[in-house]
């Protein structure tokens, strides 16, 4: 069945989540390990006012009273930047940003220590993106949480995070700190670095890269990016590469890390991605 987990472990403190039941999840759920979803425009129940949805999920997991959840409440929304007269509003009465900030004073009412935020900025303005992230990382900064940023835009990673981890079609290309694209060794990673504009750099044109991603349903033997990859061998679509160091705490999946210097080069050239079209 579709979402069914087939095999791998999900660790957490030491603990499989993947072996756990629906109870066992719940009790890790807000509590240890929260949310901020990808489009709160859909994540509040509109007939709901936003503060009894987050007295829900208090009340989920503890016997609080109502004066400290009241409390509670207006301490997330000072620190997310919401008034405390929009305590009893819906959201239909929140901007776009305005509910995303509620959706991050959600995750965060219970203390968990791990908060995952997944593309928390899709379908905002420029301007609004930049004051959630703000607050993303003053809460990071202030709190010391651990926070899983999931997205897609590069600059946002390289501004915000201390690790990156470069995924491709459901396996790990390349992981490291701000390094990685610094210094990218993974031909998915080269070729992600070619796609997006250097805002403090020099000006230059932008290289796509070919084709489509794999059917994950039917994913290919070997590297799962070799059928786009212009240096990919027959040793990259027979047998899938590991993982392997190629400096302190970074680590790329490649059969041709001794060739990175002239992937680098080569991987700059327009001409080298339209020979893999």
């Amino acid at each position: 069945p579709a979402g069914r987990v087939s095999g791998g472990e999900i660790l957490y403190k030491g603990e499989d989540l993947a072996k756990l039941d629906e109870r066992g999840l719940n009790r890790l759920r807000w509590k240890e390990i929260a949310l901020i979803p990808q489009s709160a425009m859909n994540g509040f129940d509109p007939v709901y006012r936003i503060t009894e949805q987050i007295e829900e999920a208090i009340d989920a997991h503890d016997t609080w009273p109502a004066e400290r959840k009241k409390a509670r409440i207006e301490e997330m929304f000072a620190l997310v930047g919401l008034e405390r007269s929009r305590l009893n509003d819906y959201p239909h009465q929140f901007s776009g940003g305005m509910r995303q900030r509620a959706m991050i004073a959600m995750a965060l009412v219970l203390d968990p220590t791990l908060v995952v935020a997944d593309e928390p900025t899709t379908g905002l303005d420029v301007i609004v993106q930049d004051q959630i992230l703000y607050r993303i990382k003053q809460i990071h900064d202030r709190l010391r949480k651990t926070m899983l940023l999931i997205t897609h835009d590069m600059p946002v990673v390289s501004e915000n995070c201390d690790k990156i981890v470069v995924m491709y079609a459901g396996k790990i290309m390349e992981y490291g700190g701000k390094a990685v694209f610094r210094t990218p060794y993974h031909p998915y990673t080269l070729g992600l670095c070619n796609a997006f504009p250097d805002l403090g750099g020099e000006a230059r044109d932008l290289i796509s890269i070919p084709k489509s991603p794999p059917d994950l349903l039917s994913p290919p033997p070997g590297c799962r990016f070799a059928s786009r990859c212009p240096f990919a061998t027959d040793e990259c679509r027979k047998a899938e590469p590991p993982m392997r160091e190629v400096q302190p705490g970074h680590v790329a999946a490649c059969h041709h890390l001794d060739q990175v210097e002239r992937f680098r080069r080569e991987a700059a050239e327009p001409d080298t991605w339209r020979r893999v079209a």
